[in-house]
């Protein structure tokens, strides 16, 4: 592995407690190599959401050992209400530094948002280490099999879901989440797709432009058990 787990999770937990405080100065930022970006465009870090002191309700991480990279699901109610999809991304040769902040931040105004909601959903999730986890490929596939449903007409069959998979898509809920799917349609390709995957988890989680149904700054994440979505 490139970057041990363990490291990834600590840079992740210092990346949690910045936002909670609203304040940087706890990570380990690189001082030659560092770019902060926010719903897909590269800004100031001093003017993006990490300078707002959120009251984190719920937070969760993964890593990726081989990307040398961890994402985070952050969800705040006050004192304004966000739901945040950040990757860190590190150098090799020191997994403490972090390189890349790439957030997609969804607040008030954000397409199906509502926090609360969202909220109650994930906290039901179970989102534990698997004894018997899904390969690296087959988590990469799936990732970009969901991605591909909106131009692909075959992309959403090409997969297995589970009996009792859910779908939590900002705010709104589908259960089974093999229901309703699409297949094909739009002509552009949801684009800029940047990966953690977590073998560990059984986990992908993809940042992306979700230009099949406009510009959207968008984070998608599943989970695989069995190998089938969960």
């Amino acid at each position: 592995a490139a970057c041990s787990r363990d490291a990834l999770l600590a840079a992740a937990k210092s990346y949690i407690s910045a936002q909670m405080a609203g304040k940087i100065d706890g990570m380990k930022l690189s001082k030659d190599n560092f770019t902060y970006q926010e719903n897909n465009k590269v800004v100031d870090i001093q003017r993006g959401v990490l300078n707002t002191a959120l009251n984190i309700n719920f937070s969760r991480s993964t890593a990726d050992t081989v990307a040398c990279a961890s994402y985070t699901n952050i969800i705040a109610l006050t004192p304004k209400p966000y739901v945040l999809a950040t990757q860190l991304r590190h150098a090799t040769d020191d997994p403490s530094v972090i390189t890349i902040v790439d957030t997609i931040a969804a607040t008030t105004g954000s397409l199906f948002f509502n926090a609360a909601k969202t909220l109650g959903y994930v906290q039901a999730e179970d989102w534990s280490v698997q004894s018997d986890p899904p390969s690296r490929e087959l988590l990469k596939k799936y990732g970009d099999g969901y991605l591909d449903m909106w131009t692909d007409k075959g992309a959403a069959d090409s997969m297995s879901w589970g009996d009792d998979c859910e779908r939590v898509e900002g705010s709104s809920f589908t259960k089974p989440c093999g229901k309703g799917l699409p297949h094909g349609g739009s002509a552009k390709n949801n684009d800029m797709r940047r990966y953690v995957i977590d073998e560990q988890v059984g986990s992908v989680d993809v940042l992306c432009k979700f230009s099949s149904l406009g510009n959207y700054a968008d984070s998608h994440e599943i989970r695989v058990v069995g190998g089938k979505v969960k």
